[in-house]
């Protein structure tokens, strides 16, 4: 993280510094896309998202790295030690953790709900006790947490021009159409760790089970009756999609670029898994550089035009 955005946001103090530049590059590593994104808020808003997406990657990380050997009852200890960590920092308005410093200072800045950290945290154990969802209304519960909070967290540092509880249920909604994104475009990676996060009643409704998707993993080959019930999904997500959209007018002009590009392009996810005819089991489908850039490039000029106006 640059000298410049700390100090734009009035981070000075050393350690706290520190926490925030890595948790900046948690941002780069782990979230391209919306690490793009970000470069297109202003220097002082950047610290605060980069936090908000480092605690979410930490703890992702203690669920899903694979290559630590730890079992599922020591993923739960991490998480509940990470909780703890959180509600100590959040009682003494400070924390020592390496990620979590910087964490408490953006809620503490910002005003952010400490209530959407528990609700994160539910969801993350839930990966490490639940393997699949029977229906959408299941699934809803855990993605409450894992994606619908994100949005509402990061909706205060962006601003609004509305009432902020107006943008909510945007935010909201925008969390969830990344997160539904992300399951179309991971399936083949999800059923690796055992996990299906796929409604099983939607995908019955094509002839389409556990075992089916499992087959056509380990073939590397997206059958007809896949195909059609990805389709459906994809046709589902993008519905989400277009409940968030309005919410975007409703942010603070130097912060729509940002979140209209991060939009575009995760759309772009959809777009480009309908391009490879639904093959996500075999591969990891991702939006083209030359289309990141197209979408990119625009957007960094509207910024700069927003904060100038």
């Amino acid at each position: 993280m640059t000298t410049t955005e700390l100090d734009a946001a009035g981070v000075l103090e050393p350690s706290l510094r520190t926490a925030y530049r890595r948790c900046r590059e948690i941002n780069a590593r782990y979230g391209r896309t919306y690490f793009l994104a970000t470069r297109m808020l202003t220097p002082a808003q950047r610290p605060a998202v980069h936090a908000l997406y480092g605690f979410a990657r930490w703890a992702d990380e203690i669920v899903d790295d694979q290559g630590d050997g730890r079992t599922l009852a020591q993923r739960r200890a991490a998480l509940a030690e990470l909780g703890a960590d959180l509600a100590e920092g959040f009682a003494q308005g400070h924390s020592r953790h390496p990620v979590l410093a910087a964490v408490v200072d953006t809620v503490a800045r910002y005003d952010i709900d400490r209530g959407y950290f528990a609700d994160f945290l539910t969801s993350m154990r839930m990966d490490t006790e639940v393997r699949e969802y029977a229906t959408f209304a299941e699934l809803a519960r855990y993605v409450r947490g894992s994606a619908e909070v994100i949005g509402l967290q990061v909706l205060p540092v962006l601003g609004t021009v509305t009432p902020r509880a107006e943008a909510e249920p945007h935010a909201a909604a925008l969390g969830e159409a990344f997160q539904l994104t992300n399951f179309l475009r991971d399936v083949g990676e999800d059923l690796d760790r055992d996990r299906v996060y796929l409604p099983l009643e939607e995908l019955a409704a094509f002839g389409v089970d556990r075992e089916r998707l499992q087959h056509c993993r380990q073939r590397g080959h997206t059958d007809h009756a896949l195909r059609a019930a990805l389709a459906h999904l994809v046709s589902r997500t993008r519905a989400t999609y277009r409940r968030a959209a309005p919410g975007i007018a409703m942010l603070a002009p130097v912060s729509r670029p940002c979140v209209a590009t991060a939009f575009d392009l995760y759309q772009g996810i959809l777009d480009e898994i309908e391009a490879a005819d639904y093959r996500v089991l075999d591969r990891r489908v991702v939006v083209p550089k030359t289309r990141r850039l197209a979408v990119a490039l625009p957007g960094f000029g509207r910024a700069v035009l927003a904060r100038w106006a």
